[in-house]
């Protein structure tokens, strides 16, 4: 039996004890963003820091302005010439339960289910995000350790508890501790699958620019009889604009905003095709038929690896009961963008603006805020360490590994990169029904096991240099 198959047959063998190690820290209600749950959610990291303890890692619970960080290190990795060391990312705390009167069991009491289909699955908050996601890579480290007495990596693990409310204080933690930070390559356990059989690798992460437009225009409302016709109208004037972002293709029209935008590799937009996601299967659960993007690109290319631009919230005048014919004095609009490839978030922040001022009455002003700037991440789709866990997760699931892009965001990812200078390997085992941030959020007892072992494959093959 060769070492790796030791350590895959000790996962097995231990998985009962896994599930119980995974539903003790599930018990703990660590609620980062409520001040109420604050010495849970010190409790869940005392927690995670006392169990790796128990598998030979040197831990402590870091102090932040917020909720304490896990800090971690087992440095007596046995990895050959070439093989990395890396830091493991996750966090521990978790959403809030609202409304506490969906759940079908107590949210904090962890059980297993079995569904119509025969899946068995793991309910209760943090089941999937992220306590049973970061377990999977924890539970394989402590079989190589059972196994074989080391790791065969040098491996740091930094598990977070304020990421379900901005990670506000992480960043600087990261710039604190770069000294200790600054490894190989960051390994993330907090994406998805691509479906219950076939594993994924997310390669891209959009980053994000969120503006605020406020246009005025009359010092007051204005009444419609009587300056109808005349007075400039703000929500007018921002709808125009807002309307001209993007032709009739879906394509975004602010100049320069493609700047940065690559096509994707030839090979990566054939393994993108063969998964035929279409227009019924996405769009169709949630009432609607036709894809509103770039109509020359496939629908997940418009989802996860091309740029968007949405309006997510317009308001002005009167929007209460009944009628009240006014000209609104201002109007305001909410507007983000998700941006891929190297696009400049502070390039395209200054592109919508001048877009906008430009179209602007000289007798109207506007004024803008901005709630965030996050840069996107794009891995080497020729990485080494993509292409081993490409195998790796092949090879336990025994279908083709595809690589995707994620729609959203995690911004510590980008800090890994600009801050560390490394890149990260983002590696998930959520699904689509896991009902994350939802009441009942499960995890599939399959992808617990699975993620485990998929960890040992990954870690084994990283180790070969």
């Amino acid at each position: 039996m060769s070492g790796l198959d030791a350590v895959l047959q000790r996962i097995d063998q231990d998985m009962d004890a896994s599930v119980e190690r995974l539903f003790t820290l599930l018990r703990i209600p660590s609620v980062s963003t409520d001040p109420a749950f604050a010495n849970h959610c010190k409790e869940a990291a005392e927690h995670v820091a006392a169990d790796l303890r128990g598998i030979g890692f040197t831990a402590e619970v870091k102090p932040t302005g917020g909720h304490p960080v896990v800090l971690a290190k087992a440095m007596n990795g046995q990895a050959k010439a070439g093989g990395p060391s890396v830091l493991f990312y996750g966090h521990y705390d978790v959403q809030p339960v609202d409304p506490l009167d969906l759940w079908k069991s107590p949210p904090f009491e962890p059980r297993i289910e079995t569904l119509p289909d025969g899946r068995k699955i793991i309910v209760a908050r943090g089941a999937c995000d992220d306590k049973g996601q970061f377990m999977t890579f924890v539970e394989a480290c402590r079989a190589f350790k059972a196994v074989n007495g080391t790791l065969p990596l040098p491996v740091t693990v930094m598990i977070e508890g304020e990421e379900e409310c901005g990670s506000k204080h992480l960043p600087g933690f990261v710039k604190d501790n770069a000294k200790d930070l600054t490894l190989d390559l960051a390994l993330v356990c907090d994406t998805a699958m691509w479906n219950a059989n076939t594993p994924a690798i997310t390669t891209s992460l959009r980053g994000l620019v969120y503006e605020d437009v406020k246009v005025t225009a009359a010092d007051r409302d204005l009444h419609s009889g009587v300056f109808g016709g005349a007075a400039q109208n703000p929500l007018r004037i921002l709808a125009h604009v807002l309307g001209q972002m993007h032709d009739d293709k879906g394509r975004v029209t602010i100049p320069g905003f493609y700047d940065g935008v690559k096509d994707l590799p030839a090979d990566i937009k054939a393994d993108l095709k063969a998964l035929d996601l279409t227009a019924d299967t996405f769009l169709g659960p949630i009432g609607l038929k036709k894809s509103s993007g770039e109509s020359d690109r496939m629908l997940i290319e418009q989802i996860t690896t091309r740029p968007t631009a949405e309006i997510n919230g317009i308001i002005g005048g009167y929007t209460g009961e009944g009628a009240k014919t006014v000209i609104p004095g201002e109007a305001l609009a909410k507007v983000s963008f998700r941006l891929v490839g190297t696009q400049d978030p502070q390039k395209v922040r200054d592109a919508f603006r001048a877009f906008v001022r430009e179209r602007i009455p000289a007798d109207c002003k506007v004024e803008f805020g901005n709630f965030g700037l996050a840069p996107p991440v794009q891995l080497n789709y020729d990485m080494p360490a993509l292409v081993k866990a490409r195998t790796a997760l092949a090879n336990e699931w025994g279908t083709k590994a595809v690589t995707v892009g994620a729609g959203g965001s995690i911004p510590i990812v980008a800090d890994f990169k600009q801050v560390l200078g490394m890149d990260s390997l983002l590696v998930g085992f959520a699904l689509d029904d896991d009902r994350v941030h939802s009441p009942n959020e499960k995890f599939d007892l399959k992808c617990y096991h699975k993620g485990i072992r998929s960890w040992a494959r990954i870690l084994d093959a990283l180790a070969q240099g």
